[in-house]
């Protein structure tokens, strides 16, 4: 039997789709959620302990320590499947070759990089590589009229993307190397894609939700998908869904094929007036991966696995919408149970989560789009009336 090794920021929903499959099974997650499955080769980075607080992940993730942490775990893998946190290029060349998914993600994770390979053949917000806010605000001021995001070189997630304000007080990190981003303001959607040495195919659009769509403000992290993505689930009004549907499937399967996708990835995109926007790449198994499982009822590891082997995968059609939202912690809370059907990625009941960490995930599918909407913003004021102030 071989050896197959999960790495990544939270490997929890991979392990459930592993036990289904016939492989000895290795773990290394940063978070240890109470829900995740306990087995003989797993390694947990952050042990939540009663009345201690969690950190701040920003501030105490390394894919560097993880990787590290997971040097016994890596040499006896025959294959390694990176998740959000950890990159291909982390790993070193001769362990590359173990990796399933996409391995030449270079020009990927480096949005300007990126910005520059695609610019003259797809529609994509203009982009420039800045040294400060200073030399941001300088470009700026040559177009007066256009709005500006600042957001890191490499990253994901939503985090570190601010507004530019032109008044000089936004903070940069100091040895992180940023782009300044026209401000493209619309829909944001996301495709998920399949690929394999043979194929590159689109298998569900999704309408992708962050802090914005909920509390209107100028927060752009992830907080979420629901899938597939139709004249309900796209939460607008919009002209033509199939269009929309139809020019995501083109776009992301050219993409595909420029940047040879292998595996499960996703593409990020922007809808407005002017069109479709190419926002970016997520070159590994996306947050999609439990909402597409519900939708189509299959096992997304083993599509995952089977397309970089360059095996055939059949993808059915959807038999439910699908709705995931992430819960952050409005304040700094001590968790206690909830009962909730659809609730995942739980504390450790008395662990103590900070203020705008993420709390636990919502998780759901229904045939109506309406009942699954009001059943996971049921479960989300449930949760939150629920939290217990650590202060």
């Amino acid at each position: 039997m071989e050896n197959i090794f999960l790495i990544g920021i939270n490997t929890r929903s991979m392990l459930n789709s592993a036990l289904k499959l016939n492989y000895n099974i290795f773990s290394t997650s940063y978070f240890s959620t109470s829900d995740t499955p306990k087995i003989k080769n797993q390694k947990i980075i952050l042990e939540e302990k009663e009345n201690e607080s969690s950190g701040i992940f920003e501030d105490n993730f390394n894919s560097k320590d993880i990787l590290d942490f997971s040097k016994d775990y890596i040499n006896e893998a025959d294959y390694i499947i990176p998740i959000s946190g950890v990159s291909p290029s982390d790993f070193a060349k001769k362990d590359q070759k173990k990796i399933l998914g996409s391995k030449k993600v270079s020009n990927i994770e480096d949005k300007f990089k990126f910005y520059k390979k695609i610019k003259d053949e797809f529609k994509t917000p203009e982009t420039f590589l800045i040294k400060d806010v200073d030399e941001a605000i300088e470009i700026s001021k040559n177009k007066p009229n256009v709005k500006y995001i600042i957001k890191p070189l490499k990253g994901s997630g939503g985090y570190n993307i601010n507004l530019l304000n032109n008044d000089g007080s936004l903070q940069l990190n100091d040895g992180e190397n940023y782009i300044l981003q026209e401000y493209v303001h619309g829909i944001n959607l996301s495709s998920s894609i399949l690929g394999s040495k043979n194929s590159k195919k689109t298998i569900m659009n999704s309408r992708l939700l962050t802090e914005n769509d909920f509390e209107k403000n100028n927060s752009f992290i992830y907080i979420g998908n629901i899938l597939p993505l139709t004249n309900e689930s796209i939460m607008r009004k919009v002209k033509d869904i199939d269009k929309i549907n139809n020019d995501m499937i083109e776009t992301s399967q050219k993409l595909a094929y420029e940047f040879d996708l292998i595996g499960s990835n996703g593409i990020d995109y922007i809808l407005n007036k002017n069109g479709l926007y190419v926002i970016e790449i997520n070159p590994r198994i996306q947050g999609t991966f439990e909402c597409i499982e519900k939708s189509l009822q299959i096992n997304m590891l083993d599509a995952h696995i089977k397309s970089c082997l360059n095996e055939p995968v059949e993808i059915p059609k959807a038999k439910y919408y699908a709705y995931k939202k992430i819960i952050y912690a409005p304040c700094r809370n001590k968790y206690s149970k909830i009962y909730l059907d659809n609730i995942y990625d739980l504390p450790h009941t008395g662990t103590i989560t900070e203020k705008s960490e993420p709390l636990l995930t919502i998780i759901d599918k229904n045939t109506n789009f309406k009942e699954l909407y009001e059943k996971v913003e049921n479960s989300s004021r449930i949760v939150r009336n629920n939290l217990k102030n650590a202060d």
